[in-house]
C-alpha cells in the first residue's frame, strides 16, 4: 500500500513541476540568421550573436521583441508567448524567420 502512495504522490509530482527552461542560441552571419531553434517553449531563452561586421536587429513582426546587435554583440530575450513569431532584421529586410513557441 505505501509503495502505490509513493508512486501515485512522485508522478503528482512530476506532473506538477513545470519542465526546465531552454537555452538556444541563434547566429547572425553572412547577413543571414542561422540555424533557427525546434521545440521551442515558453519561458525559454534565445541568445542572438551577430558574427557579422555590420550591425542587425532580431526584430518581432508582433512587437513581442526587438534587440539590436552591434558588430560582434550577443543579446538574449525570453520567451514569453506561444505561437509562431515571424521577426526580420530592420535594416536588412530580406533577413527574416519564424521562431514556433509552444505553452509550457
Amino acid at each position: 500500500m505505501r509503495r502505490a502512495a509513493l508512486a501515485v504522490a512522485l508522478v503528482a509530482l512530476a506532473a506538477a513541476s513545470p519542465a526546465l527552461a531552454a537555452d538556444h542560441v541563434v547566429v547572425l552571419s553572412n547577413m543571414r540568421f542561422g540555424a533557427l531553434p525546434a521545440n521551442l517553449r515558453v519561458g525559454d531563452t534565445i541568445t542572438w550573436e551577430n558574427r557579422d561586421m555590420v550591425a542587425h536587429t532580431a526584430s518581432a513582426r508582433d512587437r513581442s521583441f526587438d534587440v539590436t546587435l552591434q558588430p560582434h554583440q550577443a543579446r538574449r530575450i525570453t520567451l514569453r508567448h506561444a505561437g509562431p513569431v515571424a521577426f526580420y532584421c530592420r535594416y536588412h529586410p530580406a533577413m527574416q524567420g519564424e521562431l514556433r513557441v509552444a505553452a509550457r
